[in-house]
């Protein structure tokens, strides 16, 4: 049974959405803080609500784990591959969306959670690393700029798909399909943020507020 590739896709597929809902900022809030992280600042249980409410450790940690979600679900996928399974550039890139999918609808917080962003990054520099670079730079940038690390997201999010074309062609259909509904999807979950950048009400980040 274990030698189906059909079989072994769908344990990696469940996986990757497992590995992808580890709520990581709830772990560290209520570990080392005694805090449930979706309770305090704006609630969001993601790296930039951990890094305004319990300080610059314990933000960078979540930052790297969340990033590092995204990383194993699809180094998972490519293993299988290793192993001599089917394993097409399609699935690997399943196995990565999957992973922000669990982090944004995780099981273990009533299928609610953060917006996806840090774990779409670890499955972008693993599929994408060009790409991947290109947008840490327009992210880094747009927060040193305006302070807005929401700005930040959505713009890299929204250029995903811009800049897999311009990159990797037009011909790679996997690709830019997969870009653009990472993309979509990323942005829409910054919806309310969006909405504040309108307004003027968005929160700026002050690492020097930090703890």
């Amino acid at each position: 049974m274990l030698n189906n590739p059909y079989i072994i896709n769908s344990i990696i597929f469940s996986l990757a959405f497992l590995i992808g809902a580890i709520p990581f900022s709830l772990i560290v809030g209520k570990v080392f803080f005694n805090k449930d992280i979706r309770t305090e600042g704006s609630g969001n249980p993601g790296a930039t609500n951990t890094l305004r409410v319990l300080g610059k450790k314990a933000g960078i940690s979540v930052l790297i784990l969340d990033v590092f979600k995204g990383i194993l679900a699809v180094l998972l996928s490519k293993l299988t591959q290793q192993m001599g399974h089917i394993n097409t550039e399609v699935n690997t890139f399943i196995a990565g969306g999957l992973a922000v999918l669990g982090h944004i609808f995780s099981p273990f917080l009533k299928f609610k959670g953060g917006k996806g962003v840090a774990t779409a990054t670890g499955v972008i520099f693993i599929l994408q690393p060009y790409t991947g670079l290109a947008l840490l730079g327009v992210f880094l940038l747009t927060v040193i700029i305006t302070k807005y690390v929401s700005l930040g997201s959505i713009l890299s999010a929204s250029m995903l798909p811009i800049m897999n074309f311009f990159i990797y062609g037009r011909a790679d259909y996997a690709t830019l399909l997969f870009s653009g509904i990472l993309g979509l999807i990323i942005v829409y979950k910054h919806k309310s943020n969006i909405l504040k950048l309108i307004k003027g009400d968005e929160n700026k980040l002050s690492l020097g507020q930090a703890k």
